[in-house]
């Protein structure tokens, strides 16, 4: 259905490859997953086949053909009339591409009258009550009158699958369209995706950074690095027999939550355009590279037809046995908390006269990690909010900061309890003022909380950047000279220049890809050993549950349904809440990682 030969993107007027030789095939009916961290081309090349050119690039060659028609021998006018019809584009944030100022039903009549669908407008509708009941969304009229914003993330995803499906076409883009969801949410959408391809034979390429993900829907993974995919091959066959390094090290990044192994990330990130060495681009970050390997690119090679894997070594790769330095543990489970910093009792708030959260009961202790996990809706962010004191509801209850009461607004809290607690929110994008320097945002807590001299804060400030392996050097450079890891880096190093006893992470690795998300898990447990701060870390991520914390707290619709050990909640849940979020958590059991 689709054939990719030779494709090549460049940087506009400078002949610099963003992505070269990319070439793959995807039958009707299957889903091949496009993998590989942030910066590896992944949604260059997807947006390519719909000769969709991202800013600054152009298309160099190559052949894209669908469904027996090339696409690159098109002119704009039929460009236009296959987007949509013949090939259909799902985007990661459903709430940027749905029109605010239409109702669902005119948005779902919209892309079938523009592609002449049906002959008629009881046909178009009956397409639409057909489209809804495929996403699983109600189809009365009443529903397909709302606006976007009247539905939430899950339904508004499903919604733009509903569209990309709704002219029936040979071939569907999915850019990342689970990131952000929780489990139960997210398994609702892959299931709605794999069952639709099946159904009406559509090739699907999927893209993402998740492997457990991909592991679950995919029929053939392809991994890209530095703009060039070094392996592809059958999703079974790919994480039980990786045979590039590159791929090792993205399943050895998948958070487990088996409890088998524990996550690692790898040192360094992808050379990008205008960066990247003459022979194999993995190889400054690969322990098995020879001279060759920097000399040429590797040539097209592999087990079999199709299994292929572009690496000088690859048989070493396959023959090296399993590392178990990836056997230990992250947590801290076989030390003693030194008593609670935190202590929340019979706590109930409100937006309005909504009440959102009713009655919790927890503490952290001392050096440990509680993790605060739940659907969307479920209270998580606004629990933590309320500890942290930027709740703007009504607050009931007791909070207590090692023994006394906390005040229920931050601005009325004295500044030893602002100190105390530091929280790191969801996106580095926002939480970091991009007009400032990396010294002036690191400064801000050296200056409201410390009487120090300008050298000395330069100090501080370059010994926390090294703390969360960072180069002092960075002082000088602005957010958006950084990737979102290090920016979400540099946020955890501001807070910890509080010096806090307690650490409040909110969904912190959300939108970071696999490898990245690995380093800041490391770095987090490793604060927490060492500083013996008390974390509470807030996520839908159940696997990173199991790596990182030492007791978890299930929340739904407000309530705490289950609070324990993370081992024992994990391994024998007790809520049938817990049990289901489990049921829907993508997996790797598949794989026995190298």
């Amino acid at each position: 259905m689709l054939t990719v030969e030779g494709l090549s993107i460049e940087l506009e007027g400078s002949g610099v490859d963003i992505a070269d030789e990319v070439a793959f095939t995807i039958r009707g009916g299957e889903i091949l997953g496009l993998v590989g961290e942030s910066g590896s081309g992944k949604t260059t090349v997807a947006t390519a086949l719909l000769m969709f050119e991202r800013h600054g690039a152009v298309l160099g060659g190559g052949r894209i053909t669908i469904d027996g028609r090339d696409v690159f021998a098109m002119d704009a006018k039929t460009l236009r009339s296959i987007r949509g019809r013949l090939i259909s584009y799902v985007p990661q944030d459903p709430s940027m591409s749905l029109n605010p100022a239409l109702r669902i039903r005119t948005q779902l009549m919209e892309i079938l009258v523009t592609h002449g669908f049906g002959t008629s407008n009881e046909e178009r509708e009956a397409r639409v009550a057909e489209m809804m009941d495929e996403v699983l969304l109600p189809s009365g009229r009443d529903f397909l009158r709302r606006y976007p914003h009247q539905l939430s993330g899950g339904q508004q995803q499903r919604v733009a699958v509903g569209m990309a499906f709704a002219c029936r076409p040979a071939m569907i883009v999915l850019d990342e369209p689970t990131t952000g969801l929780d489990v139960t949410t997210q398994a609702h959408v892959l299931r709605t995706v794999k069952d639709l391809t099946r159904m009406y034979g559509v090739a699907a390429l999927y893209v993402t950074h998740d492997l457990a993900v991909v592991a679950n829907v995919a029929d053939h993974i392809a991994v890209m690095y530095a703009g060039r995919i070094v392996e592809v091959g059958p999703t079974e066959t790919l994480f039980r027999s990786a045979s590039h390094p590159y791929t090792r090290r993205l399943l050895i990044s998948v958070p487990d939550l088996s409890g088998k192994h524990t996550l690692r990330g790898t040192l360094g990130r992808a050379p990008g355009p205008g960066h990247r060495p003459q022979g194999c681009r993995f190889a400054p970050r690969c322990k098995l590279a020879i001279s060759e390997c920097r000399a040429e690119f590797p040539p097209d090679d592999g087990p079999d037809e199709n299994h292929r894997v572009r690496c000088w070594r690859w048989r070493e790769v396959v023959a090296e046995p399993a590392d178990t330095e990836f056997a230990s543990r992250l947590r801290t489970e076989d030390t003693d908390g030194e008593g609670a910093v935190i202590t929340v009792a019979d706590v109930r708030c409100s937006y309005g006269d909504n009440d959102v959260i009713h009655g919790i009961n927890m503490s952290v202790d001392s050096g440990r990690c509680l993790a605060l996990v739940g659907e969307s809706g479920s209270g998580k962010t606004t629990l933590a909010r309320c500890i942290s004191g930027i709740h703007s509801g009504r607050i009931a209850g007791s909070i207590k900061l090692d023994g006394h009461e906390l005040k229920r607004n931050s601005r009325e809290r004295p500044k030893s309890d602002r100190q105390a607690i530091q929280y790191i929110f969801q996106s580095p994008y926002a939480s970091l003022n991009p007009r400032k320097s990396i010294a002036q945002i690191l400064s801000l807590p050296l200056k409201m909380f410390f009487e120090l001299n300008r050298n000395e804060r330069e100090t501080r400030m370059i010994e926390a950047l090294e703390r969360v392996s960072l180069d002092g050097s960075l002082l000088s450079v602005y957010p958006d000279q950084l990737s979102g890891g290090e920016r979400q880096r540099v946020a955890i190093a501001r807070a910890l220049l509080a010096e806090p006893r307690v650490l409040i992470c909110d969904e912190v690795t959300s939108s970071l890809d696999v490898l990245v998300q690995a380093s800041i898990v490391e770095l987090l447990s490793k604060l927490v050993r060492d500083l013996g701060v008390a974390m509470i870390f807030v996520t839908h991520h159940l696997p990173l549950v199991r790596s990182l914390a030492d007791t978890v707290a299930v929340m739904n619709r407000g309530e705490l349904v289950e609070y324990g050990c993370v081992d024992e909640v994990l391994d024998n849940p007790q809520a049938e809440y817990t049990k289901n979020l489990l049921a829907d958590t993508p997996t790797v059991d598949i794989v026995d990682v190298p």
